[in-house]
């Protein structure tokens, strides 16, 4: 990593940032000349993003003592995250008579226990400082359902509540909180899913509707909700294919 600038734009941190959406979302705020905190559980991915002015951590959304130790060093380095972008997310589909619950407990774990450990390392400085903007990943399936969908869209339903609830508590202490709900996207997020037919289903879906999105379209979008004036929240942006029906 480059040496520190002195005209720094504030703090990013961002979760789930080795790849996909998170990864796409570092380099966004690089270019637009902020520093940056990466945290996944693969480093070696983070450090190839070659992107200036950032620190890497090898850090699990599990781990709330990791992740607070990693944000106390990039704020000793640059002050306090003004952004945190909360992006980590596991998604196993599969027929609820025969999935392994195994596969349950990890993605209420990571998308929900993950984002509440995210939530919790910045809101009380963002609230003493009456700034700042959490934007939590959340899905169209955390507005209807969809098949082989069950427990993440459970999940992801979890953290719409849980956004706008925290939203609203926070709102009078000029804290924002977003919740981006994407549709389809091609990342490394297909991968979770190990029931063949479910991953199956999602693939000749995407192929049926010209294919889905790309990263950096919900990167631009995340930037662009973030830098808008403080004094304006977007409570919620749903976006996906144009020609994705559900």
């Amino acid at each position: 990593m480059t040496t520190t600038r002195t005209d720094l734009k504030p703090l990013v941190t961002i979760t789930g940032a080795s790849s996909g959406i998170g990864a796409a979302t570092a380099k966004a705020f690089s270019q637009a000349g902020h520093p940056l905190l990466l945290l996944a559980r693969r480093i070696d991915r983070m450090q190839a993003l070659d992107l200036p002015d950032g620190i890497c951590k090898e850090v699990d959304v599990l781990d709330r003592q990791a992740i607070a130790s990693a944000i106390q060093e990039a704020e000793a380095k640059f002050d306090p995250t003004e952004y945190f972008i909360n992006n980590a997310g596991v998604m196993h589909n599969g027929d609820p008579i025969t999935q392994d619950p195994e596969e349950w407990d990890r993605m209420i774990d990571v998308n929900l226990k993950g984002v509440m450990n995210g939530i919790h390392a910045v809101l009380p400085g963002m609230v003493e400082r009456e700034s700042g903007t959490i934007v939590n990943m959340g899905s169209i399936a955390g507005r209807k359902t969809f098949g082989t969908h069950s427990v993440y869209c459970g999940t992801k339903f979890g953290v719409h509540a849980i956004t706008e609830t925290i939203r609203e508590e926070v709102s009078q202490k000029n804290v924002r909180l977003i919740t981006m709900a994407p549709g389809m996207v091609g990342t490394e997020l297909i991968e979770t899913i190990t029931d063949p037919a479910a991953k199956q289903g999602w693939l000749d879906y995407a192929e049926s509707i010209g294919g889905p999105l790309v990263p950096e379209d919900i990167a631009d979008a995340i930037v662009w909700v973030c830098q808008a004036p403080q004094r304006m929240c977007v409570h919620e942006m749903v976006i996906c294919p144009t020609r994705q029906e559900p």
